[in-house]
C-alpha cells in the first residue's frame, strides 16, 4: 500500500517563509514523480510545483521564483521551500505521487494523494 504524508503546515505571516515536507511509502518502483498541488477555500485544486524522477523541476507561474522544490530520492522525501509568501498563498497543500513515465504538471498524473496539510498566510 502506498502511503503518502504531509507535514510541516501552519501559520506564516505574509513575507514570512514555511517549510512543507513528503514522505512516501510503500512505491514499489524507483522511478516515480512527487508534485505539490494546493486547493484554497472555495478553489479547484491546483499545481504548484514537481519534482520528476530523472530529476527535472516544474513550477506554476503564481509560485516561480518564490518556492523551491527538492527531492531525496534515498529517502522518498521531497520538500517544498516557500519563501516570501502571500495571503493568496493560503491553502490546503497535499502532496502527489506518480508511477508513469510523464511528469506530474496536473492532476491526471497523480495515482496516490495525501490527506494535505494547512498553510495559512496571515498577519
Amino acid at each position: 500500500e502506498v502511503l503518502v504524508v504531509e507535514s510541516g503546515g501552519g501559520l506564516v505571516q505574509p513575507g514570512g517563509s514555511l517549510r512543507l515536507s513528503c514522505a512516501a511509502s510503500g512505491v514499489t518502483t524507483s522511478m516515480y514523480n512527487m508534485g505539490w498541488f494546493r486547493q484554497a477555500p472555495g478553489k479547484e485544486r491546483e499545481f504548484v510545483a514537481s519534482f520528476s524522477w530523472t530529476g527535472n523541476t516544474y513550477y506554476s507561474d503564481s509560485v516561480k521564483g518564490r518556492f523551491t522544490v527538492s527531492r531525496d530520492s534515498a529517502k522518498n522525501t521531497m520538500d517544498l521551500q516557500m519563501n516570501r509568501l502571500k495571503p493568496e498563498d493560503t491553502a490546503i497543500y497535499y502532496c502527489g505521487i506518480g508511477e508513469s513515465f510523464i511528469a506530474i504538471r496536473s492532476d491526471a498524473e497523480v495515482d496516490y494523494w495525501g490527506k494535505g496539510i494547512r498553510v495559512t498566510v496571515s498577519a
